[in-house]
Parts: C-alpha cells; sequence; structure tokens
C-alpha cells in the first residue's frame, strides 16, 4: 500500500468476472497511474484481500463462487478497513441500501465511466489516510505506516508488507503477549495452522534488519520471544 499524494501510485485489488468490464478498467486505471490486480471470483478475490494490501478495493456483486456481499462481510469480519466500492447492476433502494450495510464505502452503479469511478476511490482513500495516525512509536521503534519504514537506534529499514504487519500488530499493544496464532490472523488474516514457522522466520528478519551492532547502544530490540507461547513487544517508557 502506498501513501497518497501528488504523483504517488496507488495499488487497487478489482474483482470483477466480466473480462472486457476488467479490460476497460484496468486501462482507465493505467491512464491514471494505478497499478491493478485482477482476480475473477469471489473465492479468490477473498483470498487475496486478506493476504495483500490494497489501497482500495473495486468489488463487482456479481460473482462466481462468492457473491460480492459474501466477499465484503467476510473481509470485514476481520476487522479490515480498506476502502470498498461496490459495482452493481442493481440500483433500487434496497439493493443500494444493502450495498452499504454490508460495509462498502460506496458503489457505482453498471454502467459507468471509469474517470468516475478513479475519482470516488482518490476521494476514499484520501478520506482514510487523513484518518489515520502516521507514525507509531514504541519501545525505540519509529514505524512510518504509509512508507513502511522502520527506525531503531538509528537504523533505518523498509520492511516487507509482511514485516510491517506484524510489527505494527505488536505496537499496537506492547506488553501483550501474542500467540503464533493470534499472530497470523490479526496480522495477516490467516485462521488456520499453516503447519510452518512462518511467524518465527519474519520475527528473525525483523531482529536481522533492526538490530544495533553498535557496542556504544546497549537497549537491547523489544520484542521479546516467550518460550512455549509467543512474542511480545515490550513497553519500553
Amino acid at each position: 500500500m502506498t501513501a497518497i499524494g501528488q504523483n504517488q501510485q496507488m495499488d487497487v485489488l478489482l474483482i470483477e468476472d466480466e473480462q472486457k468490464i476488467a479490460d476497460f478498467v484496468i486501462a482507465g486505471f493505467a491512464a491514471a497511474d494505478i497499478t491493478t490486480h485482477h482476480e475473477l471470483d469471489g473465492f479468490r478475490g477473498l483470498n487475496t484481500a486478506l493476504i495483500k494490501t490494497f489501497d482500495a478495493i473495486v468489488l463487482d456483486v456479481g460473482l462466481p463462487l462468492l457473491d460480492g456481499f459474501q466477499v465484503i462481510q467476510e473481509y470485514r469480519k476481520k476487522e479490515f478497513t480498506t476502502p470498498v466500492i461496490m459495482l452493481t447492476a442493481r440500483t433500487e433502494l434496497d439493493d443500494r441500501l444493502k450495498v452499504f450495510q454490508s460495509g462498502a464505502d460506496d458503489y457505482m452503479p453498471k454502467p459507468f465511466f471509469v474517470e468516475e469511478l478513479i475519482i470516488r476511490i482518490q476521494t476514499l482513500v484520501q478520506r482514510k489516510v487523513g484518518s489515520i495516525e502516521k507514525a507509531i512509536e514504541q519501545s525505540g521503534i519509529s514505524l512510518d505506516r504509509f512508507t513502511r519504514v522502520a527506525t531503531f537506534q538509528g537504523r533505518t529499514v523498509t520492511l516487507t508488507q509482511r514485516e510491517f504487519m506484524l510489527l505494527e500488530c505488536l505496537m499496537l499493544s506492547p506488553g501483550q503477549i501474542f500467540s503464533r496464532q493470534q499472530i497470523l490472523k490479526r496480522s495477516w488474516g490467516i485462521e488456520f495452522d499453516t503447519g510452518t514457522n512462518i511467524v518465527d522466520v519474519c520475527i528473525q528478519r525483523l531482529r536481522k534488519k533492526l538490530s544495533d551492532t553498535d557496542p556504544k547502544n546497549t537497549q537491547p530490540f523489544p520484542i521479546e520471544s516467550i518460550r512455549g507461547v509467543g512474542y511480545r513487544l515490550n513497553a519500553v517508557s
């Protein structure tokens, strides 16, 4: 996900099963410097939305496997706040109300102009960016939530999306112990046991990236491993 401003690119997930409409939208987005990730059905679209981060999601109502309402309801259950615009050929009042009640931020009736869709996306994203605290500071770590840049003891690095989401999770609840399963769910929306050490590997990468080898800096890296349980970020006043 990118911070939105002049000459900065947006990343949008498009979930649309009609290829002609998708091609039309993707071409319009490209002209506006918007990168598009396209999925053709609700099942794949939901999975992509849960494991990757986008500036906005454009979601068709009439999708195979899972319809648009099922997708957004499952997505919002995970407490994701990414702006969602739904595309629908249904324009009756009850249909429009259902769109908003399901958790969507806006809707576009079909047929539509892609230029209007872009303006609506930009407006929603700007509104969301303005309401989020840009940086978090905790336990000696500073984390920029728009650029994914973390700083600790003078060492500044850019994190991967997965590293960023894990570190943000721990920083928002300093002192709280999280099990590996809780980290999987809260950071990446994964609710099943992956059977891998993905969390441990990500923690190791964070430590390696941010740990300072300067002997003058005596503060230990604040992410602590709790044996047999999981991890926590030690609160440092």
